[in-house]
C-alpha cells in the first residue's frame, strides 16, 4: 500500500480520504481548518496531520481536493520543494485546465508527475466510492495511479493529455448547469400556466427532455424546498466560467455557455456564498 497525502477534507474530500484509509493506505492529511484535519486523524488510526509542507516528503502521491486553481497553485508551490522525484500529484479539484498544464510543466522539471482527475457524482457517490473520474495526463502515470483512483470511483476514464480531465469536468458542469436552468424555467412557466410543478417534472422524466436535474434534483432538492444537494452555487458558477473561458481559448466563443455563466454568477452573487446550486430554481422563479 502507498503513503498518500490528501489535502482538502471538505464535503467531498473527507469521504474520499476515508475510503483510501479503509483500503489500507497510510495517509498524511491537511485542511485549511485544522480542527477538521485533527478530527479526521482521530477517527483514522495511523493518519498523520501535516502542519508543514515537508511532512509530505515521503508520500508516493499527493491528492489535492481544493476549491480553485488559485488555491491549488499556492498549495502545490509550497509542496514542490519537498516532493521526491517520482512522486505524483493527483489534482482532483475543479480547476482551470490551462493553469493545470502550466503547473504540470513546473513539477515535471523536478521529476514530479501530475495527473488531473476531477470527479463527478456529488457527496453521495463520494461516500459510496462510485464517483465518475475523468483523468488527464501521461497514460503511463495514469496506469500507475489507477489503483488509487479505483478506491474512489467506478467509472474511471482516461480522457487525454494533462489538463483534459479538468477541461471535460468544466464542460460537463456547464451542460449540467444549462439543463438545471432550462428545467427551472420550464417548471416555473408551466406552473404559471396552471400545471402542477410535480406533474411537469414527471412528464419531462417520461419524455425527451429528461436530464440529471429532472431525475435527481427536482423532486429531491428543489420542489420540496430542501436545497441541500451538497454542491455550492458558487462552485458551479466557477466551473461554468472555466468552460466558457476554455471555449474562448480555442477560438470557439460558446455563446450559450457565456449566458449560463452570467446567470449562475448573478444568482450566486444574489443568493450568497453558502447557496446550494439547486437554489438556481429559486433565482429563476424570482426573476
Amino acid at each position: 500500500m502507498s503513503r498518500i497525502g490528501f489535502i482538502g477534507l471538505g464535503m467531498m474530500g473527507r469521504p474520499m480520504a476515508h475510503l483510501l484509509h479503509a483500503a489500507g493506505h497510510t495517509l498524511v492529511v491537511q485542511d485549511a481548518n485544522q480542527e477538521v484535519a485533527a478530527g479526521f486523524a482521530a477517527e483514522h488510526p495511523q493518519t498523520l496531520v501535516a502542519n508543514a509542507a515537508q511532512e509530505f516528503a515521503g508520500c508516493d502521491a499527493v491528492i489535492t481536493m481544493l476549491p480553485n486553481s488559485d488555491i491549488v497553485d499556492a498549495v502545490v508551490q509550497g509542496l514542490q520543494p519537498h516532493l521526491r522525484r517520482g512522486a505524483c500529484v493527483i489534482e482532483m479539484s475543479s480547476a482551470d485546465p490551462n493553469r493545470t498544464r502550466a503547473l504540470a510543466a513546473r513539477l515535471q522539471e523536478q521529476g514530479v508527475a501530475l495527473i488531473d482527475a476531477p470527479v463527478s457524482g456529488g457527496v453521495k457517490k463520494a461516500v459510496a466510492g462510485t464517483l465518475a473520474i475523468m483523468v488527464g495526463g501521461d497514460a503511463q502515470v495514469f496506469a500507475q495511479q489507477k489503483p488509487v483512483l479505483e478506491c474512489l470511483g467506478k467509472a474511471i476514464t482516461y480522457v487525454g493529455p494533462v489538463g483534459a480531465g479538468h477541461a471535460l469536468k468544466a464542460l460537463n458542469n456547464y451542460v449540467s448547469a444549462a439543463a438545471l436552468l432550462a428545467t427551472a424555467e420550464a417548471i416555473h412557466v408551466g406552473a404559471a400556466f396552471g400545471i402542477e410543478a410535480a406533474t411537469i417534472v414527471d412528464v419531462i422524466n417520461a419524455s425527451t427532455g429528461r436530464n440529471n436535474t429532472t431525475e435527481n434534483k427536482a423532486h429531491q432538492f428543489m420542489l420540496n424546498g430542501a436545497f441541500d444537494s451538497g454542491f455550492s452555487l458558487a462552485l458551479q458558477a466557477k466551473d461554468v466560467g472555466i468552460a466558457a473561458a476554455l471555449g474562448s481559448s480555442v477560438q470557439l466563443p460558446m455563446e450559450l455557455a457565456q449566458k449560463v455563466h452570467a446567470m449562475t454568477a448573478d444568482a450566486s452573487q444574489a443568493l450568497g456564498p453558502k447557496a446550494d446550486h439547486t437554489e438556481l430554481y429559486k433565482f429563476v422563479g424570482r426573476a
